[in-house]
């Protein structure tokens, strides 16, 4: 969003008028698509149809004979399954200013999303996809909250949205186009959607007021914590888990300055307002009677954490919860990326949304299976539950059989369309043929903590050569509590066999003694927040420093476990 209109949003957001259009909005794209799941297989023809006859005439098109093609049988024998990098060399020419390379549409922005390599996409963003693709899954989303939690809108402050990042002058693409994060694209101005700002983008930090570098993240960070311990919120809009699960460690660590700031009326040494030494006393008693002080102590009415709440996240989000509040309500953001959404909760449901069957066209290939240029794949309707798999899809802002690279776990179909959970990246640990992913390793974890009541905060793990020269895995954790050797040892045991229960691979490779037994190694309990810190001060944005599970670079290693041996 651009300043002029986040500040125009402040008192939209407190307008009656513009909060009824808003929650009508919502609610109307929710119940569209609801409605398109009693007939998911024809809103799924029609999306096939409109990308086709709409980009028949691109260059991509054209190549791949968009014009002749009427069925999805006949669409992937045209088109091979595309990861970015494949797809790189036309979306480069559309970021040039070539015109008519992979939409009809002229892309107005390109959202940056970072790959697995660190390096950042350029997705190219269509008016036709935001209209089709973007714009109703995105508004739907928020029906949950504002339905079930009306109060989170009773004042445009009552939402902590720390994704929320706008930057007055955005970097931009050979051709001058906007090349920034979704959370950071004026979508309002662009697209002609003025009920497009999220909850929170019109409190009084969404808009710094204070100069400040546009790479210092932790910063304004700082700066939006300062100012927000003054309101009463009562939601926190993360997204990323991890941005959630910094704000109480990030609280502690900056609450000197916080405080002081407040007693003066400043923003970082800046004059911000007039000095509130009573807000002051109040939040210095916090650190006084609580010694540690937790969200819960200075929003006591906070209702809501809306972020995703699978994959490592659910190791960690039910005790992180408790220290937002008792009562608070964790909902999940929906399964999405930079380059399109796959599923969105269409009620409260905890991990799991529903197919946006209206949005793209969807294929499916088993995530056991290598995922090739030519992998059968499924329809939707031929998922089967309790199992993961690779995500392909297709829609008509330019994107054709696009493997982002993530895998979605089915949790069950209802009302015509499977509801998905998003399982982790497809990609694989395999030192030695064990192919383990992402989402296998983390049910291990949860049944070796289920197994012995244990918790952890956050972990990761390497393959490392153990003291025969066998390459092992080496799980390094943090804990909220000290464990035992007795129970290091039952957990490694009983994670030892999950793994092996999950991955054949795995099973096969330590039956045969190719793998190693797997190791512990235990960190202070902050040592994941502090390596995210960390990250973030190098200038990425915090959005994009995610949980990472496998960790095998040895320079990320070494800088979440140097001096943080537990």
């Amino acid at each position: 969003m651009t300043t002029s209109e986040q500040r125009e949003g402040v008192g939209s957001w407190a307008d009656p008028e513009r909060l009824a259009r808003y929650r009508e909005r919502v609610f109307h794209e929710r119940a569209v698509l609801r409605d398109a799941c009693a007939d998911a297989a024809g809103a799924q023809r029609r999306v096939l149809e409109a990308l086709l006859s709409f980009n028949a005439g691109t260059a991509f098109g054209r190549e791949h004979g968009f014009g002749r093609i009427r069925t999805l049988e006949e669409f992937r024998a045209a088109v091979p399954i595309r990861d970015y990098g494949a797809l790189a060399p036309w979306i480069e020419r559309a970021a040039a200013g070539e015109a008519n390379v992979l939409s009809a549409d002229r892309p107005e922005v390109f959202f940056t999303s970072s790959g697995t390599t660190g390096a950042h996409k350029k997705i190219p963003v269509t008016p036709g996809f935001m209209r089709t693709t973007f714009f109703p899954f995105y508004f739907a989303a928020w029906a949950p909250l504002i339905e079930h939690f009306p109060d989170v809108l009773a004042s445009p402050d009552a939402v902590l949205n720390l994704k929320h990042d706008p930057i007055a002058a955005p970097p931009v693409t050979a051709s001058g186009h906007p090349h920034v994060g979704a959370s950071q694209a004026d979508l309002g101005t662009t697209f002609g959607e003025p009920l497009s700002a999220e909850p929170g983008t019109g409190a009084p930090w969404a808009v710094l007021p204070v100069p400040v570098d546009p790479g210092d993240h932790l910063e304004k960070m700082y700066l939006r914590l300062r100012m927000a311990v003054e309101s009463d919120v009562r939601c926190v809009i993360g997204i990323n888990p991890a941005m959630v699960a910094a704000l109480p460690y990030q609280l502690n660590q900056w609450w000197p300055r916080i405080v002081q700031d407040v007693r003066d009326g400043t923003l970082a040494g800046h004059p911000h307002t007039a000095p509130n030494p009573r807000r002051a006393v109040e939040l210095a008693e916090l650190a006084r009677r609580h010694g540690t002080v937790r969200p819960a102590h200075v929003w006591p009415r906070m209702r809501a954490l809306f972020c995703w709440t699978t994959g490592l996240a659910s190791l960690y989000l039910p005790r992180l919860r408790e220290e937002f509040g008792a009562g608070v309500t964790l909902l999940p953001a929906p399964v999405a990326a930079s380059e399109g959404p796959l599923a969105v909760p269409l009620d409260r449901h905890p991990t799991a949304g529903s197919l946006v069957a209206t949005a793209a066209l969807y294929e499916f290939v088993d995530a056991d299976a290598e995922l090739t240029a030519h992998s059968a794949t499924l329809r939707p309707d031929e998922l089967e539950p309790g199992r993961d798999y690779h995500v392909v899809f297709s829609h008509i802002g330019g994107l054709y059989r696009y493997a982002g690279g993530d895998v979605a776990r089915v949790l069950d179909h209802r009302d015509g369309v499977p509801r998905l959970q998003y399982a982790g990246r497809g990609s694989l640990s395999d030192a030695v043929g064990e192919r383990l992913r992402d989402a296998q390793t983390v049910r291990a974890l949860t049944a070796a903590l289920a197994a012995s009541g244990l918790e952890l905060r956050n972990v990761a793990c390497r393959v490392r050569p153990d003291a025969t020269g066998t390459p092992a895995y080496e799980f390094a954790l943090a804990s909220p509590t000290p464990w035992s050797y007795d129970e290091d040892r039952r957990f490694l045991a009983d994670l030892d066999r999950a793994l092996g229960e999950e991955s054949p691979g795995y099973l096969h490779a330590r039956v045969e003694r190719r793998l190693g037994s797997p190791a512990l190694r235990h960190l202070h309990p902050d040592a994941f927040l502090r390596d995210w810190q960390t990250t973030v001060a190098t200038g990425v944005r915090p959005t994009q420093v995610k949980d990472r599970l496998f960790r095998q670079d040895a320079r990320q290693w070494q800088q979440l476990t140097e001096g943080a041996d537990a």
